[in-house]
């Protein structure tokens, strides 16, 4: 399938963009730092010497079909500077990688990936390195000391499991980004699939057609979302730049495949942002009837949110259970346990607060779990739990009507 995307197209992943607005917010001292010349220059300064002790330097006059494909590629990705190509040394393993300098490209290939790939399939994975290069100059290099900052907090050993997750994310969407740009390169979607699969495999020989109609089908069987660490599987590549090919908007089910449904075990820096979120839009509806806002339940709830203030009585957040029905088993048990704590905090309003808790629970999809764990935690006999939800509405409007 020849394909020749527009630049539009080459836009940084809205992963990255919504993550450096947190991080600018959130952490601006530690941005400051990495944003520094000092910080630049360092880095910098520990690259070149880590090239020129790991690697071997391939030269214009000895390699200038190689240059002349870089040229190519750094022509079609609108980027106007000198590249450089070296050999790993004692590495077996077919790769490539670039080395982001400020004003200079620099790319390491791995292994023998020179003498695998032919010359449009070399130039595609060329375009995939320089792609880095593209994301990482834009915005004043700001996508670059984001990288570097995220990489550093995982790498901590003070690192929350938050930040080895966004450090993990982030590196998927931006290979993501990357393959996008070597589609761009090389204006061929078989020819941007052979060079993945080869490189994969060290096949010298495949089937992009094959291999994308192998894709196809894994997601015929299953909802698949990325098990890796730093590179999507080749067939969520290949399925990704499959959608880009057709010019496919395609961003809601690309974050489906990279980062999979909202997971309490798995949140990044942007998951528990979005699971604070969904937390306080779920106690502003429990909390709406005005019965439910004493002193001693609004206090509980400024426990969670010092800036707590209730919906208005009758709002509905009509998106929230649509939301919550792609999360796992873990994020809606501890949902669950939100609203039993509510439940619970208030004895004086006796069994409203839980009359209440299973009427919301109904709306999301969450009300057999809770009567579940209402007798677990709350030793409420079974028999008891499925009279309230019975009369739930009942209770919920006799207690609505004497507020009134």
């Amino acid at each position: 399938m020849s394909v020749q995307p527009p630049m539009a197209t080459l836009q940084p992943p809205p992963y990255h963009v919504t993550l450096r607005t947190f991080l600018k917010e959130h952490e601006p001292e530690v941005w400051r730092w990495f944003s520094s010349t000092q910080a630049r220059t360092d880095y910098t300064e520990s690259l070149r010497l880590e090239l020129l002790k790991r690697t071997y330097r391939l030269d214009r006059t000895t390699h200038s079909e190689l240059y002349a494909l870089g040229d190519t590629a750094l022509e079609r990705l609108g980027l106007s500077v000198p590249l450089t190509v070296y050999q790993a040394q004692q590495s077996s393993a077919l790769n490539a990688a670039l080395y982001f300098m400020p004003g200079e490209a620099h790319i390491v290939l791995e292994g023998p990936i020179l003498s695998l790939l032919n010359a449009d399939e070399l130039r595609a994975v060329l375009g995939h390195e320089l792609a880095h290069y593209r994301l990482w100059q834009e915005a004043d290099g700001e996508f670059f000391v984001m990288d570097r900052m995220v990489q550093a907090m995982a790498a901590d050993r003070r690192a929350e499991p938050s930040h080895v997750n966004t450090a993990r994310v982030l590196q998927l969407f931006t290979e993501i980004y990357a393959d996008r740009g070597s589609l761009i390169v090389a204006g061929d979607l078989k020819t941007v699939v052979c060079s993945l699969v080869k490189v994969e495999t060290g096949l010298p020989s495949v089937s992009a057609e094959s291999y994308l109609q192998q894709a196809e089908e894994v997601f015929s069987k299953e909802q698949a979302t990325t098990q890796g660490l730093s590179h999507p599987e080749a067939f969520i590549r290949a399925r990704a730049l499959s959608f880009a090919a057709a010019g496919r908007e395609a961003d809601q089910e690309i974050r489906r495949m990279i980062e999979g449904p909202l997971s309490l075990g798995a949140l990044d820096l942007l998951g528990q942002r979005e699971l604070t979120d969904l937390t306080r839009r779920l106690l502003r509806m429990l909390l709406a009837p005005k019965w439910f806002q004493t002193e001693p339940v609004l206090g509980h709830a400024r426990l969670y949110f010092g800036d707590f203030e209730p919906a208005p009585e009758g709002e509905i957040d009509g998106t929230l259970g649509e939301e919550l029905a792609g999360t796992d088993q873990r994020l809606r048990d501890y949902l669950c346990y939100v609203l039993l704590d509510f439940a619970a905090v208030a004895p004086d309003l006796d069994r409203v607060p839980m009359a209440a808790a299973f009427l919301l629970a109904d709306r999301l999809n969450l009300s057999e779990r809770l009567a579940e764990l209402a007798t677990k935690e709350l030793k409420i006999p079974k028999r008891d739990v499925n009279k309230l939800r019975h009369d739930a509405n009942q209770i919920v409007d006799d207690a609505s009507r004497q507020r009134d």
